[in-house]
């Protein structure tokens, strides 16, 4: 595989691990679709579905997630890449009555390690490696993520299986502290040769520190210090640019198609 279609597998199996680390996690793969659910009912980043293959006709993909969220009652996703392979998945989700939600976001890469930057003064970053540092992982990103009106208890609800969480070994999480307060965080994923960056977050009162710059480069370096060839993530509006200052590069984005009720629900859908 080429770079990115080596970010998106490993995306592909970050997202089969978000069934373990919480209560009520599942996925099903059948096909060459899978469907995943999460800890949270939020359908964008906690319940979707992929195909694997990219040869799978998109209606195998919906059939599959259909079936899958409707005996949830939730909603899910489906991202679509904008570099040609996924121009009949768009289609299908379009004439399946999913709605694009928001704008494209980026897939970048990193193909080398980066400079340690200075720290604020009185920062001190720390490996996850407790049940106390899960909990700040998720406080943090509660608070980071209200900024684009996530509820705050989302990312709890995902990660409540801490020690589920602790025994991954192909993950690590990093948290900025000062003054025994949790600050900024994030979360590396590493599988299939490259790593994944998700989770990057940062309270809103301290995002004038670096605290963001300060943790991505703690994952991506520690993804390269695993055996990773590159660390790929999907960038926010907000995070775009602190990638692109420190060295990642886009590849394509992705396209974020929802269903926001549980299929079944919604008669104008023929196969749900």
């Amino acid at each position: 595989m080429d770079d990115a279609a080596l970010g998106h597998q490993t995306l592909i199996t970050y997202s089969r691990g978000l069934a373990r680390w919480c209560h009520g996690g599942a996925t099903i793969e059948r096909d060459g679709a899978l469907a995943y659910a999460g800890g949270s009912w939020l359908p964008v980043g906690g319940n979707g579905a992929f195909r694997i293959d990219d040869s799978v006709a998109p209606d195998t993909v919906l059939e599959l997630a259909n079936g899958f969220f409707a005996e949830r009652g939730r909603g899910y996703s489906v991202k679509v890449r904008d570099s040609g392979q996924d121009e009949d998945l768009r289609v299908a989700c379009e004439a399946h009555g999913l709605v694009a939600f928001g704008d494209p976001v980026p897939e970048m890469i990193c193909r080398a390690p980066l400079d340690v930057p200075a720290l604020a003064e009185g920062v001190t970053l720390r490996r996850v490696d407790d049940l106390d540092g899960v909990a700040a992982f998720t406080s943090v990103n509660g608070a980071a993520y209200g900024t684009y009106g996530m509820p705050a208890d989302v990312t709890a609800d995902m990660f409540d299986r801490p020690e589920a969480v602790l025994d991954e070994a192909d993950m690590a999480i990093v948290v900025a502290w000062r003054d025994g307060l949790a600050l900024a965080t994030a979360l590396v994923f590493c599988s299939d040769g490259t790593a994944s960056l998700q989770w990057v977050g940062t309270r809103p009162e301290a995002r004038q520190l670096g605290l963001g710059a300060a943790v991505t480069v703690w994952a991506t370096n520690e993804a390269f210090a695993r055996g990773a060839a590159t660390c790929t993530l999907q960038a926010s509006v907000m995070g775009q640019p602190v990638y692109a200052r420190l060295g990642y590069q886009t590849l394509y984005h992705y396209s974020e198609y929802v269903r926001w009720t549980a299929p079944g629900r919604d008669s104008a859908d023929p196969l749900g």
